[in-house]
């Protein structure tokens, strides 16, 4: 029953950054300045905010899978070995996440570096 509610908690997070980051699909339509199409930004979160927002969220998963795994080391009664390996597993899948973001934003960046002026 608990994995249900962990799975229905993962959903609501994930809805939520979905919902922050679709104030960027609200693009401005180009305006014309001597040849060059300019796009302006609507007002939305920056980029930066929203990837701060996400390192820290894993940075919490983190901390939360350590804390289970260090009481349950200790032998805190109310923290069960399933509790920990989920937590364990969570933090590991979003840093794997994460990394394969910063690699992708990475490669984009050479990529624009790389085009001719």
């Amino acid at each position: 029953m608990t994995d249900r509610m962990d799975i229905n908690r993962l959903l609501l997070e994930m809805r939520s950054l979905k919902s922050q980051t679709s104030a960027f699909s609200g693009i401005a339509k180009p305006e014309h300045l001597g040849g060059i199409g300019a796009v302006a930004p609507t007002g939305g979160p920056k980029f930066g905010d929203v990837f701060a927002q996400a390192v820290n969220k894993v940075n919490d998963v983190q901390k939360a899978a350590t804390n289970l795994s260090e009481a349950y080391v200790r032998g805190d009664s109310k923290v069960d070995i399933s509790e920990v390996m989920i937590a364990s597993q969570k933090a590991s899948v979003s840093f794997a996440a994460m990394t394969q973001v910063r690699n992708k934003l990475v490669d984009a960046y050479k990529d624009v570096m790389n085009m001719p002026v």
